[in-house]
C-alpha cells in the first residue's frame, strides 16, 4: 500500500513536471517568435529609412538590403499570423500595412526626388512608423507579461488608431500624386 501510494505520488510529480516542461517550451517558442518579429520589423524600418537618407545624399541605394529586410519581415509575419493572439495580431497586421506603405514611399522616391517627398518619407519613418514598431514591441512585452501596465489597452487602442490614420493619410497622398502623374503623362 505504501509503495503504491509512493508510486502514484512520483507519477503525479512526473506528470506535473511534463506539463511544466511543455508550458516552458511553449513560452520560450513565443518569446523567440516575438523577438524575431520585433527584430525584423525594426530592421525593415531602418533599411527603408536608410534608403531614403541615401537617396537624399545622392548615393546608391542598397535595394537588395531593403528587399531582404522586407522578405525577412514577411516570413516572420506569416509565421506569426498562425500563432498570435487576436490583440497582438491586430497590432502586427496594422504595422504590416504601414511597413508596406513605407516600402511604396521608398520605391517611388526616384521618380519624385523633390525635397518635399524626401521630407515626407523621413517624417514617415521617424514618426508614425517608428511609433508603430514601438507599439509592436510594447504589445509583445505586454502579451508575454514582461511589462504589464494597467492602462495598456487604452494606449494600444490609441496607438493603433493613430497609425491607421497616418497610414491612410499617406496612402491618399500617394494615390493623389499617382493620379496627377497619370493625368500629366
Amino acid at each position: 500500500m505504501f509503495n503504491e501510494f509512493a508510486s502514484q505520488k512520483r507519477e503525479k510529480r512526473a506528470d506535473q513536471q511534463r506539463v511544466q516542461d511543455r508550458d516552458d517550451r511553449v513560452q520560450q517558442a513565443r518569446r523567440d517568435l516575438y523577438a524575431r518579429l520585433n527584430a525584423t520589423a525594426r530592421a525593415y524600418r531602418v533599411a527603408a529609412r536608410d534608403a531614403v537618407r541615401a537617396m537624399e545624399r545622392g548615393e546608391d541605394v542598397d535595394s537588395a538590403g531593403l528587399d531582404a529586410a522586407k522578405e525577412a519581415w514577411a516570413e516572420e509575419y506569416s509565421q506569426a499570423q498562425m500563432a498570435l493572439s487576436e490583440d497582438v495580431l491586430e497590432v502586427t497586421s496594422t504595422l504590416n500595412r504601414a511597413l508596406g506603405v513605407g516600402y511604396t514611399v521608398v520605391k517611388q522616391l526616384p521618380s519624385s526626388p523633390s525635397p518635399a517627398t524626401h521630407s515626407r518619407a523621413n517624417a514617415w519613418f521617424s514618426g508614425p512608423l517608428s511609433d508603430g514598431v514601438y507599439l509592436l514591441r510594447v504589445t509583445l512585452r505586454d502579451d508575454l507579461g514582461v511589462e504589464v501596465k494597467p492602462d495598456f489597452e487604452c494606449s494600444r487602442t490609441r496607438g493603433l488608431a493613430s497609425l491607421n490614420s497616418e497610414r491612410r493619410s499617406l496612402e491618399r497622398q500617394l494615390d493623389s500624386e499617382h493620379a496627377q502623374g497619370s493625368r500629366s503623362a
